[in-house]
C-alpha cells in the first residue's frame, strides 16, 4: 500500500513539471521540490514542508542548522585536470552560474510565468498539485520585483563600462598589421645654417636686401655688395662718393639687372651686375625712394612724399605714370606674380591694390581696393605663389596682425594676431606655409600653416628686429637680415622632410655656423 502511494505521488510530482521538462527529471527539481515533497509525506523530515520553502526563498544562503543535500557535482577540480594550475588574472573574464547564488524556486517561477503568458491549448487542464504549487510560489515571492531579475545568478558581476564606451565588436579587425602613420611634422632646424656679418646695415623700413638666382644684393650704408651663395664669393659693386646711403634695391624679373636709388635718393641707377656696368640713370622723385618693384620692363618706385611713379627703362622718356598714392611714405611695394595687381603699403596705415592697365605693365591711377584695417605702417607684403590674387600684409608695432586679402573680391578671408611687429613676409614655394619676420619684442621668425594659420615653428637668434627676408631660388632656405648687423640663413623649407640638414656640405664650403664679414 505504501508503494502504491509512493508511485502516485511520483506521478503527480512529474506531472507538475510536464510543461517545463519533457525529458528526464532535473537534479535541482529532485532536490528542491520532489525530494522535500516525498519526505514530508513519509514523515522522514518534518522540517522540509511548505513553511520551509517560504523561509528558504527569503534567504539565498542556507542556514547552518539546515540539512544540506549532497551535490553530485564535485566541488574541487580533479587532480588530473589540465587547468588546475592555470590561474586567470583579475578573476578572469568568464561568468559561470553558481548553484549557491542561484534561487531555483524563483527561477522555476519565472520560467513557469513565461510559459503561462503564452496562449494555452484548449485541451490543457492544470492538475490540482500544479495549481497548489503556483499558489505557494506566488505567496513566497510576494513583494519582490521580478521584472529585472535573472533566472541564473553569478558570483561576480561584470564591471560597468566607462562613460562613452563603444562596443568593440563593431570594429572590423584584420590579421595584417596596420602600416605606421607618417610623421605629421617635418624636421626644422632651430639654429641658422650660416651667419654672416652685415656691418652698417640701417635699422630702417627701407629694403636693403634682395636675392636673385642665388645672388644676394645687400646695401650697407653707401656700398652695394654681392654675395654668391653657391660659391661663397663676395664682390663689391659700388660705393657712393657722397655721404648719402642707398635706401633700397631690387632685381629685375628676368635677367641680372639691379636697380637702386643714388644721389640724394632721387635718381636711380640700373646696373648689369654680370659685367658690373651701369646701364642708365633715371630721376623723378623729390624725396627718399624707400621701395622698388619690377613688372617686366616697368620699374615702379615709391618715395617719402607718397608719390608712386612707373618707369619704362626701355625709353628715353622713362616716366609713364605718376600717382599720388599715399599721404605719407610708401614703405612697401610689390607686383603680383601674374602682373595684374600692384600692392602698395604706406606709413599712413593704408593698403592700396592697383590694377594693371589693359595690355600694359603699369597700374591705373585709381586703386581697385583701399584697405584701412591695419593700425600701423604696412611694410610687409607677399603675394601667394599658387594663388596669384591672394595677398598677405603685415602691420607694424601698433597693429601686429597678418591679414590676407582676396584682390578679386576685395575681401579678407583670414587674419592672425602675431603679438609682434611684422617687418617681412614670404610664402614658401615648397609647402603651403608662410614665414614672417618680426621686431619688438622677440625679434623672431615664425612659420605659419596656411590656411589654418597654425604655428609650425618659431626661429629665434636675432638680437634686434628682423628687417628683411629673402628666399633662395630652390625655395629651401630663407635669409633674414636683422638690425643686429647679421644675416642668417635658415634651412626651414627643405623639400625632403626625412632628410635633416647635411652638415658636411656646409663645412666643405665655409664651415658649419660661422661669422664672416660681407666686406
Amino acid at each position: 500500500m505504501a508503494q502504491f502511494h509512493f508511485a502516485n505521488d511520483l506521478n503527480n510530482a512529474l506531472r507538475m513539471d510536464e510543461p517545463i521538462t519533457k525529458g528526464p527529471v532535473p537534479s535541482w527539481l529532485i532536490k528542491l521540490i520532489i525530494l522535500p515533497y516525498f519526505c514530508s509525506n513519509m514523515t522522514i523530515n518534518s522540517s522540509l514542508s511548505t513553511s520551509t520553502v517560504k523561509s528558504s526563498t527569503n534567504s539565498k544562503t542556507p542556514n547552518k542548522n539546515e540539512r544540506k543535500t549532497p551535490s553530485k557535482t564535485p566541488s574541487k577540480t580533479p587532480k588530473n585536470s589540465p587547468g588546475k594550475s592555470v590561474k586567470t588574472p583579475n578573476g578572469g573574464d568568464r561568468f559561470i552560474p553558481m548553484r549557491t547564488a542561484t534561487d531555483f524556486d524563483f527561477g522555476h517561477f519565472k520560467v513557469n510565468i513565461t510559459q503561462c503568458d503564452e496562449k494555452p491549448e484548449e485541451d490543457e487542464i492544470k492538475s490540482p498539485s500544479q495549481v497548489e504549487m503556483e499558489r505557494a510560489m506566488t505567496e513566497n515571492l510576494h513583494g519582490l520585483d521580478i521584472s529585472g531579475a535573472r533566472i541564473l545568478a553569478f558570483q561576480k558581476k561584470a564591471p560597468a563600462p566607462p562613460d562613452g564606451y563603444q562596443n568593440p565588436l563593431k570594429v572590423v579587425y584584420s590579421q595584417t598589421k596596420t602600416p605606421s602613420a607618417k610623421a605629421s611634422t617635418r624636421y626644422i632646424p632651430q639654429a641658422p645654417d650660416r651667419i654672416l656679418d652685415a656691418p652698417d646695415i640701417l635699422d630702417d623700413y627701407c629694403e636693403y636686401l634682395r636675392n636673385k638666382n642665388n645672388m644676394l644684393a645687400v646695401a650697407l650704408g653707401s656700398n652695394v655688395y654681392l654675395w654668391n651663395a653657391t660659391s661663397g664669393n663676395i664682390s663689391h659693386l659700388l660705393e657712393l662718393q657722397s655721404p648719402d646711403y642707398i635706401c633700397s634695391l631690387n632685381w629685375i624679373t628676368d635677367g641680372d639687372t639691379l636697380a637702386f636709388p643714388v644721389d640724394s635718393y632721387i635718381s636711380y641707377s640700373v646696373w648689369d651686375v654680370s659685367v658690373s656696368k651701369r646701364l642708365r640713370t633715371m630721376d623723378g622723385h623729390s624725396g627718399r625712394v624707400g621701395s622698388l618693384s619690377w613688372n617686366s620692363y616697368i620699374l615702379s618706385s615709391g618715395c617719402r612724399s607718397g608719390l608712386l611713379i612707373h618707369h619704362d627703362v626701355r625709353q628715353r622718356e622713362h616716366i609713364v605714370s605718376t600717382i599720388s598714392a599715399h599721404a605719407q611714405e610708401i614703405c612697401g611695394l610689390k607686383w603680383s606674380p601674374d602682373g595684374k595687381y600692384l600692392a602698395s603699403g604706406g606709413n599712413d596705415n593704408l593698403l592700396n591694390i592697383w590694377p594693371a592697365v589693359q595690355g600694359g605693365c603699369y597700374s591705373q591711377s585709381t586703386p581697385l581696393h583701399s584697405f584701412r584695417t591695419h593700425l600701423a605702417a604696412v611694410k610687409a607684403l607677399a603675394w601667394c605663389p599658387w594663388q596669384p590674387a591672394l595677398l598677405a600684409s603685415g602691420g607694424g608695432t601698433a597693429d601686429r596682425h597678418i591679414r590676407f586679402w582676396n584682390c578679386n573680391t576685395g575681401t579678407s578671408p583670414n587674419f592672425i594676431d602675431t603679438k609682434s611687429q611684422v617687418c617681412g613676409l614670404l610664402w614658401s614655394t615648397t609647402y603651403k606655409e608662410l614665414i614672417s619676420g618680426h621686431g619688438y619684442a622677440k625679434n623672431q621668425l615664425i612659420i605659419w600653416k596656411y590656411p589654418s594659420l597654425v604655428k609650425v615653428s618659431e626661429l629665434t637668434g636675432h638680437t634686434a628686429r628682423v628687417l628683411h627676408l629673402a628666399m633662395s631660388p630652390d625655395g629651401s632656405t630663407v635669409l633674414s637680415a636683422g638690425a643686429d648687423e647679421t644675416l642668417r640663413l635658415w634651412k626651414c623649407f627643405t623639400s625632403n622632410p626625412k632628410v635633416k640638414k647635411e652638415v658636411s656640405e656646409s663645412k666643405a664650403l665655409t664651415g658649419s655656423i660661422f661669422h664672416r664679414g660681407i666686406r
